[in-house]
């Protein structure tokens, strides 16, 4: 199994990469936050960033620090291995991403500038969780970006650290980050 993960700001391409990757080379791509969103909806929680945040912290704390890439690779063994490998998106906590890369992964980090990140997201607004100030937006991502309690919480800017390949998608071209994103990762 080829194990990848994706770290980066919000906005910046990473489902983008996943997407890449499960149309040109047969990945499972998974969005972590939707195991998150899943449990949102069984609590009766609204679909927030604080929710998502919470319930990621809960889960570390109770089921290990690695919790969402090993869910992650339970949903790819359960899929009775019809994909060559499985990409975790987003990895936004060092235990998590130290734990991916334990499991011999290649850990991404993608990002882009904050006013292009946040009119991409403006643009899609799918949810209340999407539709926020830009000042709110950059708020938002400021707590997300240092530990805010214990190792359980998210720590976006020393994940980073932990990275193997870094990606800039500053451009409109979908298709171009897809290749450059291709090419970095070598296939």
């Amino acid at each position: 199994m080829k194990l990848i993960g994706v770290a980066g700001t919000n906005g910046s391409g990473k489902d983008t990469i996943g997407e890449m990757l499960a149309e040109r080379h047969n990945f499972l791509s998974v969005s972590v936050s939707d195991f998150l969103r899943e449990e949102c909806k069984k609590r009766g929680l609204p679909i927030e960033r604080e929710n998502l945040r919470m319930i990621s912290a809960e889960w570390r704390r109770q089921y290990g620090l690695g919790v969402l890439v090993d869910k992650s690779i339970e949903l790819f063994n359960k899929s009775s291995h019809k994909y060559d490998g499985v990409i975790a998106i987003p990895m936004r906590n060092t235990g998590e991403a130290q734990h991916l890369k334990d499991l011999g992964g290649t850990l991404v980090w993608v990002d882009a500038d904050p006013k292009i990140r946040y009119q991409r997201i403006f643009s899609r607004s799918r949810t209340a969780e999407d539709n926020k100030t830009y000042e709110e937006f950059l708020a938002e991502q400021e707590a997300e970006m240092k530990h805010s309690g214990d190792k359980a919480t998210l720590n976006i800017a020393d994940v980073k650290e932990l990275c193997d390949i870094f990606l800039t998608n500053d451009g409109e071209d979908i298709e171009a980050f897809k290749d450059a994103a291709e090419k970095a990762l070598n296939f």
